[in-house]
């Protein structure tokens, strides 16, 4: 004898396998939340697991304290600082390093090797030895720069070290955790061939840059619980009198802050993406058991008539919920683990860990599962008091049917101009104006979705646009060794072949207000700049007023000040003046954090007049050639940046690297818009399955009997259109938020495009589910179908 729960539980796999294709539909909903949170979660786990043993191996410093000049003896008094577990001096300096078939040098920094015991930042040598001792030619490189250039072991390289031009032979290549994210001073793209790193031997770089027995940048570790904003506070006093530039934290250094705001980013996407596809699939799935229970009534009644409980007929039901929500759960937590494999080799290419795997932790595993059996217990929970409701009695008998007589309200006019079909079909809407709504947001919230992925794509594509054609008008960028007289623009401009060049001076500074600091420069730019502008949020050019500073929007909200408030700016170059500056205004920069302020007005309140650091260039693309190589004889000049090449390095970052991962979620909302329309259509077939059958035998055409069915879908998915895009608008302002990081910001964009292409994608799906649905329509067996089921 089988037990009653045995026979439910035959229905239930009966069940499964009839409405399949809802099954597939609703599961991939589920599965594509699932895949984000264990593909994220998974990313995080990795990237952080990684970082942390990486830094802990290698001794990467907590605390980093530049300085004009030192002597060694002060490191003593740095370690005896409270808090400090070890404390190390080294040399380090700007290089430009000089490789055949290049029309420009390229910019570098050596960097001295971590002194015997402490060995903080120490390297992680890959191939060769370390540079023997007392040979100043040998140079440690960095793997990937050396990678990038096809430089090995035994190689030699011209390079460029405080003015002396020498050539150094590669005795080994190297890895470290100060360089995980590479790129030259002042830029975001992260490009191996364009910035270097090499390491020689502590006395052959102090005799390159004039300080024996001196350093110029001190390295601290913490002991655990050490107050970092009280060390760095000693520090600064200790190097005051030798000239401090203002000691930072492990959260201020470029390379850590990239990975940290990329760990920021997964961190909100994780939190906003995941829980909005399972929503919608807890409301897919209310409207699913919901049909269910309303065409089996007289089942329901039957077996309640039999003995069964209503517990037990409701828990039926809600286990038909949540195996489609496990089901969708498996397989997005097989295809997160696919997808965060194959995004960990991406990551590997910006991210210079010596390794990198998806970690497979439960954690993720289980809270996607819990999730999904959360969301289906949410849709399913709203059916069961339904089940409850029904008494055998009444279940047993089929509900009244509704009154179609009056044409729901339709005028006489109207009832005459529309044929048999078209009534049947605005019958059904206007009579039953829940089902449809439901329906409508349903597919809205699909379309939302793409809606919102698409724009965010487009945004990535307007941050580009507004850094480097409406802010950044220039060429090319020079930069100077130091700071020198204004009259260097001069020599600039008569190059053959220079357009026109502007000047610029960036000093670096801390910026205070209240509790609140940050490390960074403030630009001094020309009166009415035209290669190099500060722009408001209307992208007009922001006059640059007379002792003010303007601040980009995203500094202005880190400092928690606004136009008319005061900041403490702390020079930290030359006499290293102490100032108290008005904000006067708030920039659009979207790449970076910079502050704006007039060139001569800083100048001015530096006293020190006729001063420039670097000049922006518009060229003539048919001369760059010998503008390049008189630039590369010129000693003053540091390096110089194309601004095509910046923007190549950054676009195929965004394209292939973190910012790929909108991809993912584009294809991911595509999947998702068409399980929605699919299940909706199938919905409503399942609902209208007898009725579309005694239509053909009536007489209707296969094509009339489509039409009563598809009109519907089709008046539901273009009622959903607007509806859609107002939701998307508002995912893409949730988006933006999560995908901007401190050292980018990306702006909403809505444009007429994505609403276009978001319309697009769910009339495609509409067209295919429809399509899906008259073959399963056409095919249906109409003596079996209308069969009274008893």
């Amino acid at each position: 004898m089988v037990s009653g729960v045995g026979v439910l539980n035959r229905k239930l796999f009966r069940d499964l396998w009839r409405m399949k294709g809802q099954v597939v539909a609703i599961g991939a909903v589920v599965a594509m939340g699932v895949m984000m949170l264990v593909m994220m979660s998974g990313l995080l786990v990795s990237l952080g697991e990684t970082r942390r043993t990486y830094y802990e191996r290698y001794r990467f410093a907590d605390v980093f304290a530049p300085v004009k000049r030192a002597p060694r003896s002060l490191v003593s008094a740095l370690a005896a600082v409270p808090g400090v577990a070890a404390a190390e001096g080294r040399v380090t300096g700007e290089a430009l390093i000089d490789l055949p078939g290049l029309a420009l040098p390229i910019r570098a920094r050596a960097l001295s090797l971590p002194a015997p015991g402490t060995r903080l930042n120490d390297v992680r040598l890959v191939a060769g030895r370390v540079p023997a001792a007392g040979d100043a030619d040998e140079i440690l490189l960095l793997k990937s720069f050396a990678a990038a250039h096809g430089l090995s072991p035994g190689d030699r390289i011209l390079a460029t070290l405080n003015g002396s031009r020498r050539s150094l032979r590669i005795v080994g290549l190297a890895q470290s955790p100060e360089f995980l994210y590479i790129t030259a001073p002042g830029e975001i793209g992260a490009d191996d061939s364009r910035y270097g790193v090499l390491w020689m031997g502590r006395g052959a770089l102090d005799a390159a840059y004039g300080l024996k027995g001196a350093f110029n940048e001190a390295l601290l570790a913490l002991e655990r619980g050490a107050r970092i904003d009280a060390v760095l506070d000693a520090a600064d006093r200790i190097l005051e009198p030798y000239g401090a530039l203002g000691a930072y934290g492990r959260d201020e250094h470029g390379s850590n802050r990239f990975v940290e705001e990329e760990l920021r980013q997964l961190r909100s996407m994780s939190v906003i993406m995941p829980p909005l596809f399972l929503a919608v699939a807890a409301f897919l799935l209310t409207l699913v058991i919901s049909r269910m229970v309303r065409s089996e009534r007289e089942q329901i009644g039957l077996i309640k008539a039999f003995g069964y409980s209503d517990l037990a007929v409701g828990l039926h039901y809600f286990k038909l919920a949540v195996a489609i929500a496990a089901l969708g759960a498996a397989a997005g937590c097989g295809l997160g683990v696919l997808a965060g494999r194959r995004l960990v080799r991406i990551y590997l290419l910006f991210f210079k860990f010596p390794f990198l795997t998806f970690r497979l932790v439960p954690a993720p595993f289980v809270m996607g599962f819990l999730a999904s059996i959360v969301s289906a217990s949410v849709g399913g929970g709203f059916v069961l008091r339904r089940v409850f409701m029904l008494t055998p009695a009444a279940a047993m008998h089929p509900p009244s049917p509704p009154d179609y007589s009056r044409a729901g309200g339709l005028s006489r006019r109207l009832d005459v101009r529309l044929d048999q079909p078209c009534r049947m079909v605005l019958r059904r809407l206007m009579r039953r104006p829940g089902r449809m709504v439901g329906a409508t947001l349903g597919i809205a919230s699909g379309m939302a979705l793409s809606v919102g992925m698409i724009s965010i794509t487009a945004s990535f594509d307007h941050m580009l646009d507004l850094t480097f054609n409406v802010i950044d008008r220039s060429d090319a960028a020079v930069v100077f060794n130091e700071d020198v007289p204004e009259r260097a623009i001069l020599e600039l401009r008569s190059l053959p072949g220079v357009i026109e060049a502007e000047p610029l001076r960036s000093v670096p500074v801390i910026l205070r207000s209240g509790l609140r600091t940050h490390h960074g420069t403030i630009d001094g730019l020309v009166p009415s700049p035209r290669l190099y502008r500060a722009v408001d949020r209307n992208l007009n050019a922001i006059l640059l007023r007379k002792g003010g500073l303007v601040l980009a929007r995203t500094l202005a909200r880190t400092l928690g000040v606004r136009a008319g408030d005061v900041l403490d700016v702390e020079v930290r170059t030359g006499h290293r003046p102490r100032l108290f500056l008005p904000v006067v205004g708030v920039a659009g920069s979207l790449l970076g954090a910079p502050a704006y302020m007039g060139l001569d007005d800083l100048n001015r309140v530096l006293r020190q007049p006729d001063r420039i650091s670097a000049a922006f260039l518009r060229i003539d693309g048919a001369r760059s050639a010998p503008i390049y190589r008189r630039l590369k004889r010129m000693p003053s000049v540091a390096g110089v940046r194309l601004k095509n090449e910046t923007l190549a390095a950054l676009r195929y970052q965004m394209d292939t690297g973190a910012g790929s991962m909108r991809y993912i979620m584009l294809a991911v909302a595509g999947v998702v818009a068409f399980g929605i329309v699919y299940n909706s259509a199938s919905i409503a077939y399942a609902e209208r399955a007898r009725d579309l059958a005694s239509l053909r035998v009536m007489g209707f055409t296969r094509g009339e009997t489509a039409f009563v069915l598809l009109g519907e879908l089709a008046v539901v998915t273009l009622a959903a259109l607007p509806i859609g895009i107002g939701l998307g608008y508002l995912l893409s302002l949730a988006l933006s938020e999560g995908f901007s990081t401190e050292l980018y910001q990306i702006p909403a964009v809505f444009s007429p495009a994505s609403a276009g292409l978001g319309s697009v994608v769910v009339l495609g799906s509409a067209v295919a589910s429809g399509w899906l649905v008259k073959r399963t329509l056409d095919g249906a067996d109409l003596a079996s179908v209308i069969k009274t089921r008893e």
